[in-house]
């Protein structure tokens, strides 16, 4: 049986006006050839709301600052399994989606972790992510990029 080390997260669906979503391009410290694209975001703080702790990653990630009530409510939430660095997490996130007509990202708010783990961004479509043979995370979001635009077309979000 593997011991998980719990962690709260809040991520972020950065969305242009092309309907793009901002991915980093990440590698595992502990596993150097395990490469991933992967959305804005990251573990809360004690006491931080997940909007809080999303708008905070946002703005150290991307340099864009939005106050937490700007992000609404979140769109999907889920509990995942993963290794990083030698530990294996447990992880309860929520995700939140912002639009924004475009975005100049700036990364120079990274932190030690993320300078190493991290080697570019791009914002790519949905029909990019399903085309691709890279690998990124959630693994379903193409599917739920789909379903949180469409919801957010219709004024809504769905959960």
């Amino acid at each position: 049986m593997s011991v998980y080390t719990p962690r709260r997260a809040a991520r972020v669906l950065l969305v242009d006006a092309s309907d793009r979503v901002l991915l980093f391009a990440g590698t595992d410290p502990g596993r150097p050839g395990h490469a991933y694209w992967f959305t804005p975001g990251g573990g809360l703080h004690a006491g931080e709301s997940p909007a809080e702790g999303a708008a905070r990653e946002l703005a150290e990630e991307t340099g864009l600052r939005v106050a937490p009530a700007e992000l609404g409510t979140p769109v999907w939430a889920e509990t995942i399994e993963f290794p990083f660095d030698g530990v294996w997490y447990r992880q309860e996130q929520e995700f939140f989606l912002f639009r924004v007509p475009g975005w100049e990202v700036d990364t120079t708010g990274f932190d030690e972790v993320e300078r190493v783990s991290v080697a570019g961004h791009r914002w790519w479509s949905v029909a990019e992510l399903a085309a691709t043979a890279e690998r990124y995370y959630p693994p379903d979001l193409p599917d739920r990029l789909v379903a949180v635009l469409a919801g957010s077309a219709a004024g809504g979000a769905p959960c």
